[in-house]
């Protein structure tokens, strides 16, 4: 029973058997990776050794290769039920065969092959750009991972046309007759062609780098939104709020919109505070605390001007603004919030009061009643 034959598979009679060592192999496989990976992961936490870079590229290597062996081994075995069919009778079997296609486990197994074989050299390049730009004394990360993903679009691009032409597919002609559905996809998927023109321009022109803070302009907040870039994909950025969430945002938001960038330019920038002060209060005793509310962070640079300004008489009491300089962080927030508290603190104990909403209701006299 365990040897009768119920699918042909090429040259190959596939039985019961065939079956059963094909997923043994393959969940052996997937467990000795498991294995392999928590060994040297629980050895490595133990000698407190923390692998970066190439060792990383290199042990990532080491547990794909698995795979290849195991795919080797799954070959073999069909040998359990065939000994009389050769490797090759099986590579050249066509799988499809017709007048104008004809796919046989050769041209497969070619694919499956130049795909990993894409992969590998993926890895080797990761590890030639790691050596050569963390050699240099003005690394930079974000150039580095700029080289890392050009290169993977154009391998994987190579990967695409290799493949067609090794099916023997016509790629004039597969384009010719696919005019209309490229057109009708253009225009369904014209904001993704957009996202993915702009993730070019953004790997390309470095003006936004990974590890980048930037504020956002959000119409769903009134103050622009601090985040941090940690990845740009070909269509999507995710970038990280100070609150720990990963957010996944269109290229085209980094590109056809206001964005200020923080890590571009200086390391410090301008912060200001916007507040109310009741009519009547002692204004130089007010500017006082205000300064030694900010001065008194520990981020606040000491050697800028700290300026409080005047910037209208409202309706319920003198407006001013505290204007002050401080390092560049997407925890300028907390800053902000931190310095608040302390001018809370400072107006009680010095009485100086911050006016609040009030109305007064009217109400027309009465008429006596005769």
């Amino acid at each position: 029973m365990m040897r009768y034959t119920f699918y042909e598979l090429g040259p190959y009679n596939v039985c019961l058997w065939n079956v059963v060592a094909l997923v043994v192999i393959f969940l052996c496989a997937v467990a000795l990776r498991r294995i392999i990976h928590r060994s040297l992961k629980r050895y490595l936490i133990g000698a407190n050794i923390k692998l970066e870079g190439q060792k990383a590229t290199w042990l990532r290597l080491l547990s794909q290769s698995i795979y290849v062996i195991a795919a080797y081994v799954a070959v073999l075995s069909f040998n359990i039920n065939n000994n009389d069919v050769s490797f090759i009778e099986f590579l050249n079997y066509r799988i499809i065969e017709s007048r104008r296609l004809n796919i046989s486990f050769y041209q497969i197994l070619i694919i499956i092959a130049v795909g990993f074989g894409a992969k590998v050299f993926i890895n080797f390049l990761k590890l030639y750009f790691n050596k050569r730009f963390r050699s240099r004394a003005d690394y930079n990360p974000s150039t580095e991972y700029v080289y890392v993903q050009i290169s993977k679009y154009i391998i994987y691009i190579f990967v695409i046309f290799f493949s067609l032409q090794t099916l023997d597919l016509n790629l004039t002609i597969l384009l010719t007759s696919s005019t209309a559905l490229f057109i009708g996809l253009g225009l369904g998927l014209q904001d993704v062609f957009k996202d993915m023109v702009s993730g070019l321009v953004l790997l390309f022109e470095g003006t936004i780098k990974i590890g980048d803070v930037v504020a956002l302009q959000d119409p769903k907040f009134k103050e622009p939104m601090i985040a941090k870039i940690i990845r740009i994909n070909v269509r999507t950025t995710q970038i990280e709020t100070p609150d720990g969430n990963v957010l996944i945002i269109p290229n085209t938001k980094l590109t056809q919109e206001y964005i200020e960038n923080w890590s571009h330019s200086s390391d410090v920038s301008r912060f200001m505070i916007h507040l109310t002060v009741a009519y009547g209060s002692n204004m130089e005793l007010v500017c006082n605390l205000l300064r030694q509310a900010a001065l008194s962070h520990p981020k606040v640079k000491k050697s800028q001007p700290v300026q409080v300004r005047m910037k209208d008489f409202g309706e319920r009491g003198m407006e001013l603004e505290l204007i002050f300089w401080a390092d560049q962080s997407w925890e300028a927030s907390n800053y902000k919030s931190e310095i608040r508290f302390e001018i809370d603190r400072l107006f009680r104990q010095y009485s100086i009061r911050i006016p609040f909403p009030q109305f007064d209701i009217n109400l027309p006299p009465i008429p006596p009643e005769f």
